[in-house]
């Protein structure tokens, strides 16, 4: 669900109870009601005071003054108690709104006000984040002399901004038998001016402007009302519109009615339309916001208030990557309760019988088209506040932040995967996904499982996604599907090397702390490698991080961490495996701050040998000459920009059977920055590509290298590359020298990760063309669709090869 803070609004009307401030004429107020400058800053309690002090300038930022001529701002004064203050301490920073007040005092167009003595009336309350007076709403200046006779300012029998069409405003003054003049164009009125006889009927938006004239007197100040006139005799289907954004946004409407639907919390609530429209296209459906609104479900309302689109829960950056929900924000509104205990409509079926969302599309016109018939944003869209219905949900991905993720009638009219889950493909990233928001983090699913019955919600939207607002306790029976994790068909030979990738997710020593490494999971981990890979001769791991795990202090070494890992597979019965990496300089290779992450090999010293050679260091580059890395283990070209911020490959050789292997252990920049697939800017822009291009051209120039030295050497890239097989960084990184091993990999076992509900491959093994026929993959589920609770270990799936190396040539 969401929360969020109060919002503010400026156009509120009478009908909606909002009064807005009045410029009244002031007389020389006596020195008991005055404040100093001194007791208006102690004051400070949004109470309406005099206050009385000199111009000393203007205010150009939080305590900071211009107190000299060419004075540049007209919206605010610095008031102080003598004309020669320059204390920061000492002035009050004084707000001058679009009034006669501004009009006369301000610097900008009467320098010579500057050092005059004034008293102004306003607010008493912070501005520029100090003490301040706030809505200047009149002036008097102090010299001794008798203020000269003034008509008392205009004012109006409507004191609201937001009006019903044909509202009479009658305009009045309080000096007898004066002359009023007025305008709605915007200029300010003369005698010149029309004069006032009778009411002034609203119906349009408008502004007033009006003077009181007496002869024998100063003419008063002007005054100004502005009136905004609410649109009435809207349904809701009319203020969603067929489209993305409402067509009467930042309008005020009245008498807006629907059956309250869904209660999300004490200031949101969504209700239907119980005359809906005959278009498809357009929502019945629609948020109301008020603090505090004490709704239920059932209520029949009259709402009156202003459209808003606005962008509900998300991350920090939603206002430029997020879809807004229509919303009548009611908060200086009202809402009327026309009836109570009103029968919900039949909420719409999303599904076998009913609604069909798209499978292919989320959108390919750029919003240029409302067609939610092909374009899955527009289709949710079209439901946005609408009561809805899933029937018998098939899970497709573990649950999270108390979301589960469905396809209605168990799934059966899509291609699921091994697991139950659904795949990408390079055209097609599953708009048929369906988000239910059920609020309980605790709730255990896997993909596999199902409900048997309906879930029921409203569709609204958050973090990047529509989704079906419902609640934990209104799901139907809930069914354990046979999702099991795998073991690996792949065994150890004597004559066949195994080489695992796995990324083992923030690993280190620290036991503590979110991010640190639990017993369980270590063990979890351990357990993986020894029983589900059948404890590989090599493993790749990513995410080892350094001894002391997300700890601050410039340790770097990772061999607590990997002791820690190893002494944890023994106990499972495996190898004792050795560990090697290269540490990298402290805080430059991105991840958990602290934590250092980086990627490391274990391998089984038994089984094969790692070839005598020099470590390199952080900041060395490795190459190949003579049949052998020059650095053992050693980075690629590590100082290169393109590894900004990002994990540096590391290359180790390896002897096996007399046979040599060089291993590539890889961990790409994340996507991290990448826009969201359901955001409001079509196609999302995936910025974080650029980088793992250059990377991967990178790491692909290293093997032409040595395939150019020595056209029969053998060498695997694995790791978690944060791309799928059909994108341009991995083929790139292919290039003419590698196959990837996933790609031989079935459709439905082809996953390694679960984002979003969407199933995809980011862990890859790639091998040199000449090892590719020799060579048997494997991906062994055990994670990615899973919950801690099923026995998840990481949130990667590991990848397992098998090669003949003997054979390869």
């Amino acid at each position: 669900m969401f929360k969020r803070k109060t919002k503010k609004l400026t156009n509120i009307s009478i009908i909606f109870a909002m009064v807005i401030s009045l410029i009244l004429p002031m007389q020389t107020a006596s020195a008991a009601d005055v404040l100093t400058v001194n007791e208006a800053i102690a004051k400070q309690d949004k109470t309406i005071q005099t206050v009385e002090g000199y111009i000393v300038g203007t205010v150009k930022s939080t305590n900071s003054y211009q107190f000299e001529e060419p004075f540049t701002t007209a919206t605010n004064l610095a008031l102080a108690d003598s004309p020669d203050e320059r204390d920061p301490k000492k002035i009050l920073p004084v707000q001058l709104p679009q009034n006669a007040v501004r009009t006369a005092l301000n610097l900008v167009d009467h320098p010579e006000n500057s050092g005059k003595k004034v008293q102004i009336k306003g607010t008493v309350e912070a501005y520029f984040s100090v003490p301040g007076l706030k809505n200047a709403s009149d002036y008097q200046f102090v010299d001794g002399t008798p203020p000269e006779p003034q008509a008392e300012e205009v004012t109006s029998s409507v004191e609201g901004q937001v009006v019903s069409k044909g509202t009479q405003v009658t305009l009045s003054t309080a000096t007898p038998d004066a002359a009023i003049y007025y305008t709605i164009d915007g200029s300010n009125p003369t005698t010149d001016s029309t004069l006032y006889t009778a009411p002034i009927t609203i119906n349009e938006d408008v502004t007033i402007k009006a003077i009181a004239v007496k002869e024998g007197l100063k003419n008063s100040s002007i005054a100004e009302f502005k009136y905004q006139v609410a649109l009435s005799g809207l349904r809701i289907h009319d203020i969603q519109g067929a489209g993305h954004n409402s067509p009467v946004a930042n309008k005020v409407v009245e008498g807006v009615e629907g059956v309250v639907t869904k209660v999300v919390d004490d200031r949101n609530f969504y209700m239907q339309d119980l005359q809906p429209d005959n278009d498809s296209n357009t929502s019945e459906g629609v948020l109301v916001y008020q603090p505090n609104h004490g709704q239920t479900e059932g209520n029949v309302v009259s709402v009156n208030g202003q459209v808003k689109e606005w962008v509900l829960e998300g991350y920090s950056d939603k206002l430029k990557t997020d879809l807004a929900m229509t919303e009548i924000n009611a908060q200086y509104g009202s809402i009327s309760i026309l009836e109570e205990h009103h029968v919900l409509p039949s909420a719409l079926v999303i599904g076998m019988f009913g609604l069909q969302p798209p499978t292919k599309v989320i959108d390919n016109d750029e919003f240029a088209e409302f067609d939610p018939q092909e374009d899955g944003i527009d289709f949710y869209e079209s439901l946005e506040g609408m009561l809805v219905e899933i029937n018998n949900p098939a899970v497709i991905a573990p649950q999270k932040y108390g979301e589960l993720v469905v396809l209605p009638d168990r799934g059966e009219y899509s291609r699921l995967n091994s697991a139950g889950g659904l795949n990408i493909t390079e055209f097609d990233y599953n708009p048929e996904r369906i988000f239910v928001d059920m609020g309980d983090e605790s709730f255990v699913a896997k993909s596999g499982d199902y409900f048997n019955g309906a879930i029921t919600g409203v569709v609204s939207y958050g973090f990047s996604n529509y989704k079906v607002l419902t609640d934990a306790e209104d799901l139907p029976t809930f069914v354990e599907g046979k999702t099991k994790p795998e073991v690996t068909r792949i065994h150890e030979k004597h004559k066949e090397l195994t080489i695992a990738s796995f990324n083992v997710e923030n690993f280190s020593a620290n036991e503590e702390g979110r991010d640190g490494t639990s017993d369980e999971k270590a063990e979890r981990i351990a357990e993986s490698i020894v029983h589900n890979l059948n404890a590989p001769d090599i493993v790749g791991l990513v995410e080892m991080q350094d001894g002391n795990g997300p700890t601050k202090d410039g340790t770097t070494d990772a061999k607590e961490s990997a002791d820690r890992l190893i002494a944890e597979i023994t106990a499972q019965g495996g190898p004792e495996y050795v560990y090697t990496d290269i540490a990298p300089i402290d805080g430059e290779d991105g991840g958990i701050p602290g934590g250092n992450i980086r990627v490391g090999f274990i391998y089984n010293p038994e089984r094969v040998s790692l070839v005598e050679g020099t470590k390199g260091t952080a900041t060395e580059a490795v190459g190949y000459e003579n049949g052998k890395l020059t650095l053992n283990p050693g980075r690629i070209d590590p100082m290169n920009p393109a590894f900004e911020d990002s994990r540096k490959p590391v290359a180790a050789q390896f002897e096996f059977n007399g046979e040599d292997v060089i291993v590539v252990a890889n961990h790409f920049n994340s996507k991290g920055g990448d826009q969201p697939l359901f955001g409001k800017n079509q196609p999302p822009y995936l910025g974080s590509e650029v980088q793992r291009k250059e990377i991967a051209a990178i790491v692909n120039g290293f093997v032409k290298d040595v395939k150019e030295e020595d056209k029969n050497a053998k060498v695997v890239l694995l790791g978690d590359f944060n791309d799928f097989e059909f994108t341009d960084s991995l083929e790139i990184l292919k290039g003419n020298e590698l196959t990837n091993m996933i790609e031989k990999v079935p459709f439905n076992e082809r996953y390694t990760y679960s984002y979003q509900g969407n199933a995809q491959v980011l862990d890859h093994i790639l091998v040199t063309n000449n090892m590719a026929k020799k060579t048997k993959v494997d991906i062994v589920h055990i994670n990615s669709q899973f919950m801690e609770e099923h026995g998840r270990a990481s949130d990667h799936d590991p990848v397992l090869i098998q090669v003949k190396l003997d054979k390869v040539k």
